[in-house]
């Protein structure tokens, strides 16, 4: 492990304790590394064309928008390859709260991202993605295990 100093100004020291204590950090360290490790991952994702990734699309709708609904819909299975899962939740008479569970090459799952965050009626849309490597492989103690048409991902060490 490496120790790394940073020196902050007073107000800036002040205001990252906030942060340290209102995400429940056990000490600024930890609340670095997770700083440190969402800005090399965002790196990652910047410089890796074609790279895999897993990922959450989190989005509102005003399910009223004139077949808004079925044009979601539609698009989901037009990306089936990309699409994992979705949960829908009602919030109240008009809105609609989705999440939609994604993988594969992270350009086409940040397209769909965009292409559904801009659909009149969609409001509040946010993606997180984490870069995953291809990875097959198995502990020989595992036995027999046959990936039939799919492959494993596994989000980097860190």
């Amino acid at each position: 492990m490496h120790r790394v100093t940073v020196s902050l100004d007073d107000e800036v020291a002040a205001l990252f304790d906030a942060i340290v204590g209102e995400q429940g950090y056990q000490s600024r360290s930890e609340a670095v590394r997770d700083l440190i490790r969402q800005a090399i991952e965002l790196r990652r994702q910047q410089s890796r064309a074609g790279a895999e990734c897993v990922g959450s699309l989190s989005f509102i709708y005003n399910h009223r928008t004139r077949s808004l609904a079925q044009r979601l819909l539609n698009m989901q299975h037009e990306h089936h390859d990309l699409v994992v899962a979705t949960t829908h939740a009602i919030l109240d008479h008009d809105s609609a709260f989705e999440t939609m569970i994604l993988k594969g090459p992270t350009d086409r799952v940040r397209a769909l991202a965009d292409v559904i965050k801009a659909e009149r009626g969609v409001r509040f849309g946010a993606i997180n993605l984490v870069s995953v490597d291809p990875n097959d492989d198995h502990d020989p103690g595992e036995g027999r295990h046959h990936h039939q048409g799919h492959s494993h991902v596994s989000p980097p060490r860190g």
